[in-house]
């Protein structure tokens, strides 16, 4: 468990020293607002919409963000900013403030405006919140949506030619942090845990190379994640290769669809699935899944889907990557020694 109490133990600290510099840049030192940072510019980020101007609040207290985007929220919680509201992606509940259980400690005392989960935008909802800005970074891209956001506030999206939901953490963390005018604390967090991946690499060199699927079931159908999706990327950084027979069904989204008659393409070194709608054990027992020799020879990992595991390993957030290295790597060591 130590990776992760060190990992954990820098994200506080990187937090805590993003939330001294956005406080220090934006407040004097008697707490009225610097006489500088009542006007300007906050950040700035280019985005597939064009460059993004984020105006400076007149406190940093007054800075209203809201986080629509998966795993947003808990991007702009690692650097100490609490969004005001919160799409609550993978059914998080106000129980957790619409974010992961690792990372709801840090709203503190505050409690996010819930911003639904899975159906359409409420804009009159988001409007009613007056944020000063709207993060919906790792989306679905949608022009249409990016136009009614951004008559309500400064809207950040991903980079141009970025797929629909396949932003990689990193690109994510930095497009926000750079529009909370927060870039060197971005940096640093994208840094320190690029570095832990990379530890958790090097202490498994046998993952080097080995091929690797994240595959999904749901309903009558399955698929796999691809690169730019975290659920594929995080094994990627870890030192797999995404199986060709994956790679060629699809690029430039986050999914791949596998028919019922490709359902071999899963097959790999190591597989990772995760269920929806379904448990572990009926997932495993999938006939189709079970032909499969990665499913045979003990080589596949499924998901618990209402594990903690499993809702951290879809986040891909900065926060929830430790989780991942946590609980994921071990399973991994012991399907690649087979």
């Amino acid at each position: 468990m130590r990776p992760r109490l060190l990992r954990t133990s820098a994200v506080v600290a990187a937090t805590a020293a993003a939330l001294l510099a956005f406080t220090g840049c934006a407040s004097g030192a008697t707490g009225e607002p610097a006489s500088s940072a009542a006007s300007g510019t906050l950040g700035t980020v280019d985005t597939m919409f064009g460059t993004v101007e984020v105006p400076q609040p007149a406190t940093a207290g007054d800075l209203k963000v809201v986080a629509l985007g998966w795993s947003d929220a808990e991007m702009a919680l690692a650097l100490g900013v609490k969004p005001v509201g919160v799409y609550a992606w993978q059914g998080f509940t106000e129980d957790t403030k619409g974010v992961g259980p690792w990372a709801s400690s840090l709203f503190g005392d505050v409690t996010p405006t819930q911003l639904g989960g899975g159906e359409t935008l409420n804009y009159e909802q988001i409007a009613s919140l007056d944020p000063d800005v709207i993060l919906n970074v790792r989306s679905d891209n949608d022009e249409e949506t990016y136009k009614r956001l951004s008559e309500i506030a400064p809207t950040v999206y991903a980079p141009t030619g970025t797929g629909a939901f396949a932003t990689d953490w990193a690109t994510q963390l930095t497009s926000i942090s750079d529009a909370l005018g927060l870039a060197d604390q971005g940096a640093s967090l994208v840094s320190s845990t690029k570095a832990d991946i990379a530890a958790a690499a090097a202490a498994n060199p046998g993952f080097a190379g080995k091929t690797a699927v994240s595959a999904a079931k749901f309903g009558e159908a399955y698929g796999a994640y691809l690169p730019g999706d975290g659920r594929f990327d995080i094994l990627a950084d870890l030192g797999f290769v995404s199986a060709p027979a994956v790679t060629a069904l699809g690029a430039g989204a986050f999914y791949a669809a596998v028919s019922v008659e490709n359902v071999a393409a899963l097959d790999a070194d190591v597989m990772v699935a995760l269920p929806i709608g379904f448990t572990a054990a009926e997932t495993s027992a999938d006939p189709l899944l079970a032909s499969l020799p990665v499913v045979q020879d003990g080589r596949a990992i499924v998901l618990d889907p209402t594990s903690e595991l499993a809702t951290a390993y879809s986040a891909a957030s900065v926060l929830s990557i430790p989780v991942v290295l946590d609980q994921l790597v071990p399973l991994l060591a012991a399907a690649a020694a087979k």
